[in-house]
């Protein structure tokens, strides 16, 4: 399993922004097959909104990030004070 993390910075007061941005991309997690959830997070404080998505294999997120990436550059575009982090992480499962 994989996990996606996406935070960016639009600055502080802006979640209204980050939640329509939330509410035009949860539709595009759900199309992608294998995608096990997803959280939209934010610190309106100091303006960074994000989400962590879980995947059920690397070819599902990169099937993900190839849909919506585009579409999230786009979205962002003129909003984000500098380069949103991306980061992919391996989910490791504890044994029981």
């Amino acid at each position: 399993m994989y996990a996606y993390y996406v935070l960016f910075t639009i600055g502080p007061g802006k979640r209204e922004i980050a939640e329509s941005i939330a509410d035009k991309f949860a539709p595009v997690y759900a199309s992608v097959p294998n995608c096990k959830g997803v959280t939209f997070l934010g610190d309106d404080a100091v303006g960074e909104y994000g989400s962590i998505s879980l995947w059920e294999s690397k070819e599902a997120l990169e099937a993900y990030r190839e849909k919506a990436g585009p579409e999230l550059e786009a979205a962002l575009k003129g909003l984000v004070t500098g380069p949103p982090t991306i980061r992919t992480f391996e989910v490791y499962e504890p044994k029981a």
